[in-house]
């Protein structure tokens, strides 16, 4: 029988450490002995109760037919900076019967008070590649909702008749996120997805290699009353996460950032708040591993003044706001061409630019896999849950906290190179 989490409080501070130092870290989730693993990690900061909510996946082992339940942590920012976190709990009721949960998405809706927490349920121990193969699909799109800030959840709903309708008979599975979701400053809400999309069929099977990723949104326009999905981006894309970019001229832009093989990230923008997304394309600064990764992005005001920023500027002593948003953008990912090692933080000064990425802060020397971002404007500050080890990436899911100083200590944009 696998030891009890019996944790109840656990301390982060900013990390003031100098270029190159890794930020504290603090474990949330730990492999147990047992074999139990916890993967897939998600991030929520909800400003008006200073409450951190991280999320992952329960599983007996690490494969993702495994899965079983999503438990989360709560995590109280303090007036000193440090996070006092709560003990694991598991969420009951984000499941569907017979079903394994996997792949939790949050997002807080400001008007009605509501957290969503999307996930998708995948029946029995089905695989992907089987999914894939047979073009049998066995996912459902599903949500609870509190209004409590996480302390209790309803029943979940099942929206995939509702939402995705006829259209899953051409989707071999789809997965949300995995990561958090955003309310653009219009009210809508966005939930990235993707889908493996079947194109042709040959006595009702998928025509071999021809069944790829394709990202893309679910979003509500209503508070979360109701939802529908958004079209696919053109271009080969898995796991994403999604960020608006508001430009100088008050116009809202949202940006995608997608896993894909091929050893770089695929990026897209849409004008439409994710209804459509054109012209996506390869990043080149941003390395992908062979098989790919999931990546976390946030946007984030862009400041006036940067302190601490390459010499040139503090010598002009100029204002370095970007010339064409009001937004920048982080960026969390391995960093290691060839393998999940490294985790890295890239900051993006203009966003509605391709190769405006500088290179990366690592945060993380060793093994490293998925993460997922937050910012919290009050402090000026960005915390990361990220999966980590020694000696595999599968080791731990733990939270940590950084300023936007730390990632500029990085080096100038003169600097920058294709990692």
């Amino acid at each position: 029988m696998c030891a009890q989490d019996l944790s109840s409080t656990m301390g982060n501070r900013s990390s003031k450490s100098a270029s190159g130092e890794e930020p504290v870290k603090t474990t949330l989730f730990e492999r147990e002995p047992c074999g139990i693993t916890y993967r897939i990690p998600a991030l929520l900061y909800l400003r008006h109760c200073h409450t951190f909510l991280a999320f992952a996946e329960k599983r007996t082992s690490y494969y993702d037919h495994d899965a079983k339940i999503l438990v989360m942590r709560r995590g109280l920012l303090k007036d000193d900076g440090s996070v006092q976190w709560s003990s694991r709990e598991e969420l009951s009721t984000a499941c569907l019967p017979n079903y394994r949960t996997m792949n939790p998405c949050p997002v807080y809706e400001k008007n009605s008070k509501t957290l969503f927490l999307f996930f998708v349920c995948i029946l029995g121990h089905t695989t992907e590649i089987r999914q894939i193969v047979t073009g049998k699909n066995k996912a459902r799109l599903c949500f609870v909702r509190s209004s409590d800030d996480g302390r209790t959840w309803s029943d979940a709903t099942d929206l995939t008749e509702s939402v995705i309708g006829e259209a899953v008979h051409k989707w071999a599975t789809f997965a949300v996120g995995p990561g958090h979701g955003v309310q653009l400053e219009g009210g809508r809400l966005i939930i990235p997805a993707y889908t493996y999309y079947i194109p042709y069929r040959c006595c009702s099977f998928p025509i071999p290699c021809t069944v790829y990723p394709r990202a893309l949104t679910v979003y509500s326009e209503d508070f979360g009353q109701t939802w529908r999905i958004g079209k696919m981006l053109q271009r080969k894309s898995c796991e994403c996460e999604m960020a608006e970019i508001i430009d100088h001229e008050g116009r809202s832009h949202l940006y995608c950032n997608a896993r894909r093989s091929g050893g770089h990230r695929c990026e897209a923008l849409s004008e439409n708040s994710g209804v459509y997304f054109d012209k996506p394309h390869v990043a080149p600064e941003l390395v992908e591993q062979p098989s790919g990764c999931q990546g976390s992005v946030i946007g984030f005001p862009a400041p006036e003044f940067v302190p601490n920023d390459d010499a040139e500027s503090k010598a002009c002593g100029t204002s370095l706001l970007s010339p064409d948003t009001q937004t920048w953008l982080l960026f969390t990912h391995p960093t290691n061409k060839s393998s999940r090692r490294d985790m890295g933080v890239y900051l993006n000064r203009s966003p509605l630019h391709s190769s405006g990425w500088d290179r990366p802060r690592i945060i993380h020397r060793g093994p490293s896999g998925y993460s997922d971002l937050a910012y919290n404007v009050d402090k000026d500050q960005f915390s990361c849950l990220m999966e980590c080890g020694k000696e595999s990436e599968l080791e731990q899911i733990a939270f940590t906290t950084f300023s936007l100083n730390d990632v500029m200590q990085t080096g100038s944009r003169k600097d920058k190179k294709t990692l």
